[in-house]
């Protein structure tokens, strides 16, 4: 089902690390308060090229008596994203969302594990402020492992830090935190969490969620948010399907822009 287009205009377009931006947008004030793991299609108003919208995690948002504030975390990979980066403050863009679905939140698990890869830690973000407000009240409840291939590919530290008390930093190179992968960090630290009282919460590259699907084995609580392109964001153009196992354990394909981009990770079928 489409959703309404909004007109924003573009607050702030920074560079936070290298070709990675936060896009901060200003919204009508009846822009819809979006979940943790969903997303909006973003486009220049009136630019018709490139024609399709660009789908992005939302990573923040505020509201205020007379509007509301999405914020945009992105890395720029191709001719898309290279524009949006070009956009100067007062600029105007179309904006559709919050689209997708959202992690679903067991209030009664004790412990909360969030896993980010890369550019994953945006849907993270929202989820872990989105915790901290509601659920996390113990600040040893929620545990953050953040991983990037070196420091200067970790981003939105400072912004995490406001609402998660544990992060454990992990870079390829060793150049910040430990030298690990964030799964294997994770891994080495699995036995502090029992099956039975943890709910996990991922995002990031193919590999890093399949390796975590092994680690776990299909024995706790985890949802993922996959990484797919996708063309119109509404399910319409069945670009981004995953196969998935459905209620009698048979492979069907899912829309990650429509029935996603939020599943449980024990359905996900790796092809």
């Amino acid at each position: 089902m489409a959703k309404d287009i909004y007109i924003g205009e573009v607050s702030a377009n920074e560079e936070i690390q290298i070709d990675c931006f936060l896009m901060k947008v200003k919204l009508p004030g009846n822009f819809a308060e979006p979940l943790p793991g969903q997303f909006a299609m973003i486009r220049i108003a009136g630019l018709h090229d490139p024609f399709l919208s660009r789908p992005i995690s939302i990573y923040s948002f505020s509201r205020s008596k007379s509007h509301c504030t999405l914020g945009l975390l992105y890395r720029v990979v191709g001719k898309g994203t290279q524009i949006l980066a070009g956009l100067i403050k007062g600029s105007q863009v179309e904006i559709s969302g919050p689209l997708g679905g959202s992690y679903a939140i067991d209030e009664n698990k004790k412990n909360m594990v969030l896993i980010a890869g890369g550019i994953g830690v945006a849907p993270l973000s929202l989820l872990a402020q989105y915790l901290c407000q509601t659920v996390c009240h113990d600040a040893e409840s929620m545990t953050f492992y953040l991983g990037a291939q070196t420091a200067d590919a970790v981003v939105g530290l400072d912004h995490l830090r406001q609402y998660c008390y544990k992060i454990i930093i992990c870079t390829d190179d060793g150049t910040l935190g430990e030298k690990s992968l964030v799964t294997a960090a994770f891994q080495k630290d699995i036995k502090k969490y029992k099956p039975a009282e943890t709910a996990i919460y991922a995002c990031g590259p193919k590999p890093m969620i399949r390796s975590l699907s092994t680690i776990l084995d299909g024995k706790y609580f985890c949802q993922v948010s996959l990484e797919e392109r996708m063309a119109c964001g509404v399910g319409a153009c069945v670009g981004c399907a995953v196969a998935v196992k459905d209620e009698q354990g048979r492979k069907a394909y899912k829309r990650v822009c429509a029935d996603g981009p939020v599943f449980d990770l024990q359905k996900v079928i790796w092809e």
